[in-house]
């Protein structure tokens, strides 16, 4: 039985002073029991935690560690860059190198603006297209996470074209009112609520492969018959891809699927590991953002000189190797499988899904999980019982069935087959 006295010990104290004793809420594991795991230092695929114990890692930071944990080139930019000054609240050379290399990798951005997470640039992104388009509803899918923006934290009604109720306290009914859901990948329920609002409607937001329901990729003619809606009724179509921007491809989900959204959301791996966001896309679009424009959007410690040196040094490495992207998927591949197969040799009830190296492994007997509705079905009693067992035998999970596992380039085939051992040790006690 591996020890955790001291991180449980830290968690209690930091219940003292810390609101819920962690700073982002899935950290809590509310998903999965026990107390969380206090970490100390983490090197290539592996974090070591306070108690002294070693995990090979498939969080990553929840994706943007491409690399692996301190990686060489991406510290020493940041060191570098820390010796030169922390912040500036002035334009440096690094945001428009960062910049640049956003825009040439994918085609669909013109213009970039710079901030400080996910949640601002999706919160940005989405005033973009209101201001543009001068209308006020945005359509957004059950499960698909956009950060804790207000118009984004909102419930299904009971109908594919009934407007959204606050899924949070503190979301206003006005704002709940603006918001409009639909299932994901139901190219249906999106056809009615244009077929009612679509002249109101300024926008479709959406995770094009969906990472925060577990990971639900797009079936066939969705993320297009997005598009042709998108086109037809004026609106703006916005890809949120800060969890798959530069990890499924080196263009993102929108070049997998040779798609090019309007607007396109950042985050994650364009700062290798450090507090940033992105937004951009058509320069028609960027160029009405403040001060160019009248949509105003500020941020004082926007485009971080650490972030962005940490964020280009990611890229630059990721760019050295042209059969970066084969590589990650072969490993994603060879952990995918090896995990199916431990489940089919216990009999134990489970769909794997996987994009690139993001994929999940729900516990259900269901044949697939498209949607929301069926992700939530899974069995989350067996997740926790399987995250805890992985824990025991050294492997760091999600804690949540309703999250995406990262393989990252730190992983080593060697490192693949002791996971895919362990998991069936794990499971062999679950089942």
């Amino acid at each position: 039985m591996i020890a955790m006295t001291k991180s449980q010990q830290a968690f209690t104290e930091a219940k003292k002073v810390i609101s819920g004793g962690v700073n982002s809420p899935v950290r809590a594991f509310k998903g999965v029991g026990g107390s969380p795991i206090f970490f100390a230092s983490g090197s290539g695929a592996s974090v070591r935690d306070i108690d002294g114990n070693s995990y090979l890692d498939y969080v990553g930071s929840w994706g943007p560690l491409i690399l692996g944990h301190a990686h060489p080139e991406v510290v020493a930019a940041i060191k570098n860059g820390a010796e030169k000054g922390t912040s500036f609240g002035a334009p440096t050379l690094l945001e428009t190198e960062l910049a640049k290399r956003i825009i040439a990798l994918v085609p669909s951005v013109e213009l970039v603006r710079m901030v400080n997470s996910g949640t601002e640039a999706t919160m940005s992104a989405l005033r973009a297209a209101r201001g543009f388009t001068k209308r006020d509803y945005v359509v957004k899918f059950e499960g698909c996470y956009h950060g804790h923006g207000d118009s984004f934290l909102i419930a299904a009604g009971s109908g594919v074209a009934t407007l959204g109720i606050p899924d949070s306290p503190g979301v206003t009914a006005g704002t709940a009112r603006d918001t409009l859901l639909a299932p994901y990948n139901d190219l249906n329920a999106v056809k009615a609520l244009f077929a009612k609002f679509g002249e109101q409607i300024a926008a479709i937001i959406v995770e094009p492969i969906a990472g925060n329901m577990g990971v639900v990729a797009p079936e066939n003619d969705f993320l297009q018959g997005l598009r042709r809606i998108a086109t037809e009724f004026g609106a703006v179509l916005i890809f949120d891809e800060v969890m798959t921007g530069f990890r499924v491809s080196s263009g993102g989900a929108q070049k997998l699927y040779e798609i090019r959204p309007d607007l396109t959301t950042f985050g994650k791996v364009i700062g290798g590991g450090l507090p940033v966001g992105a937004y951009g896309g058509k320069r028609e679009i960027m160029e009405q953002i403040a001060p160019l424009g009248p949509i105003y959007q500020a941020g004082t410690l926007s485009g971080n000189p650490l972030a962005m040196a940490a964020g280009l040094a990611t890229l630059t490495c990721i760019g050295k190797d042209p059969a970066f992207y084969a590589k990650l998927e072969q490993r994603s591949a060879r952990l995918a499988e090896g995990l199916l197969q431990n489940c089919r040799t216990l009999g134990v009830p489970a769909v794997l899904n996987r994009v690139g190296s993001m994929m999940t492994l729900f516990f259900t007997d269901q044949n697939k999980i498209t949607d929301w509705n069926m992700a939530k079905q899974c069995d989350k009693t067996s997740y926790a019982r399987y995250f805890h067992e992985s824990l025991q035998n050294g492997i760091y999970l999600a804690p949540s069935q309703f999250e995406a596992l990262f393989v990252s380039a730190a992983h080593s085939e060697e490192e693949i087959d002791k996971t895919i051992a362990a998991s069936l040790v794990a499971l062999r006690k679950c089942a």
